[in-house]
């Protein structure tokens, strides 16, 4: 028997038990004449003493263990005198009788351990390793009970879960499809599957009216951190429903799958309609965790002999409150991160409120004190405040000042992993115009349908029309 127990799982009710145990050498440290070494699975880590009194050989034996080295174990649950309270088998160790090693090994490449000294090219050459370490452990068992929790919630709703094919025709969508050659069909080509969207529409009509599935989908884009050629969806599709069913079955999985995985009651998820997404916070997938909404200042910098803002379409800015102590170096650090070729802005106004109330700002020559004050007013700043100002085409300068507000918001710590604020974005538009081909295209996917009350404009104006789109972010 290579274990009678995991590495995780003896306590003080086990004192006095033979045991068995399996696992990694995570490390050793030798003590006098004793030699401490923590083993690990799994399932959690256990310290074991080997004691140059009671066997010289083996404690011997034990110090010539390396990280990583597999070994199996047998010896007696003894309390712990020095109780580490940060694992969950602090208050004992193993008084071990029996070593044997099951598999040596060379010094790993870098540290297995949650704060690793590997960079990620190393980490990915030695994928294995890197497996062990408990960040990327405890993120696979977080994937696992998701999935578990999301068929179990879908399962109560009365979907079924349908495997679709994989080696498919190519059809039109987002990307560019990943082609698999045919070996029967020489010269023709599979496509492999960038969503199961005409499956899941034949088991529609095929009368079942509930479908989901867990799938691998495939584009063949450009990488970003957002964007991975393999990827793994929830995919689901409904029959004899309207928009508000679907918003309200999947808003329940969101906090079916948080409370059971997170201990969080969500509340009732907002929603926002894309436009406004787009004009408060320059994104259809905002972040609504903390505030610096645009705010649009046409009416109060544009004819004021600014030729920048004079010139743009919009004049949109940020209020960073509390920010104006930013210092010289960091509003240049600002402005050189806006001017990076993925953001592509070509500056950065700013503006302090003083402790006075008076508006210092990078373009004073341009304004009057009684004009900047109106600029102020427009973010109802306070004393203290840090008003960021772009100018710019209006889509561009949008998407641009969102990457600022992002920037800011992780330099001010509001960014938090562990708080959660979704919502929902409603009223996608139904078509978006592609400048490289000069014709519209379906914005999400082309079986989106429009909004009803949208549906004359598609032959005046087509970039206007909403579809029944949205999106849980």
């Amino acid at each position: 028997m290579h274990r009678t127990h995991t590495c995780g799982e003896l306590t003080l009710a086990d004192l006095g038990k033979t045991v068995t145990l399996s696992g990694w050498v995570q490390k050793s440290r030798d003590l006098g004449g004793m030699t401490f070494i923590d083993v690990r699975d799994r399932y959690g880590i256990t310290q074991l003493t080997f004691n140059a009194d009671d066997d010289a050989s083996l404690r011997a034996s034990a110090r010539e263990l390396g990280r990583e080295y597999v070994i199996k174990v047998t010896g007696e649950v003894i309390e712990r005198s020095n109780k580490n309270a940060k694992i969950s088998t602090g208050d004992i160790e193993i008084k071990v009788s029996n070593l044997e090693i099951l598999n040596a090994a060379k010094l790993p490449p870098f540290t297995i351990e949650d704060e690793t000294d590997g960079g990620d090219d190393i980490r990915m050459k030695f994928r294995y390793l890197d497996l062990r370490r408990n960040p990327v452990r405890e993120n696979l068992i977080l994937r696992h009970k998701t999935s578990q929790e999301v068929r179990r919630y879908l399962d109560s709703q009365n979907f079924l879960e349908v495997e679709t094919p994989y080696l498919i025709k190519s059809t039109p969508e987002g990307a560019r499809d990943f082609v698999v050659p045919s070996r029967m069909n020489p010269g023709e080509f599979y496509a492999l599957p960038q969503s199961p969207q005409t499956f899941k529409q034949l088991l529609m009509v095929s009368g079942f009216d509930r479908y989901f599935q867990i799938v691998k989908c495939f584009r063949d884009e450009d990488l970003r951190a957002d964007r991975q050629p393999e990827f793994t969806q929830i995919d689901c599709e409904m029959s004899f429903v309207e928009q508000e069913d679907v918003l309200n079955i999947f808003e329940g999985l969101a906090k079916h799958i948080f409370k059971t995985i997170k201990g969080i009651d969500l509340g009732n998820v907002p929603r926002m309609t894309y436009a406004d997404a787009m004009r408060l916070y320059g994104s259809d997938k905002p972040d609504i965790r903390f505030g610096m909404q645009f705010v649009e200042l046409n009416e109060v910098a544009k004819g004021k002999g600014f030729p920048v803002f004079d010139a743009a379409e919009l004049v949109v800015g940020i209020n960073a409150e509390n920010c104006a102590h930013y210092t010289r170096k960091q509003l240049d650090a600002l402005t050189d991160f806006i001017k990076r070729p993925q953001i592509g802005a070509t500056g950065l106004v700013y503006a302090r409120v003083n402790e006075d109330g008076s508006v210092k700002s990078s373009v004073d020559k341009f304004f009057t004190p009684e004009q900047l004050s109106a600029i102020a007013e427009a973010f109802h700043a306070k004393p203290g405040d840090l008003l960021l100002i772009m100018a710019g085409g209006t889509d561009k300068v949008r998407k641009q000042l969102n990457e600022l507000r992002l920037e800011v918001a992780s330099q001010l710590g509001f960014r938090n992993k562990e708080t959660f604020a979704p919502l929902w974005v409603v009223d996608f538009p139904l078509l978006e115009w592609d400048e490289e081909s000069g014709r519209f295209h379906a914005m999400h996917h082309p079986f989106t349908s429009p909004k009803p009350e949208d549906i004359p404009l598609l032959d005046t104006n087509p970039g206007e029309v909403r579809a029944n789109a949205y999106d849980f972010v």
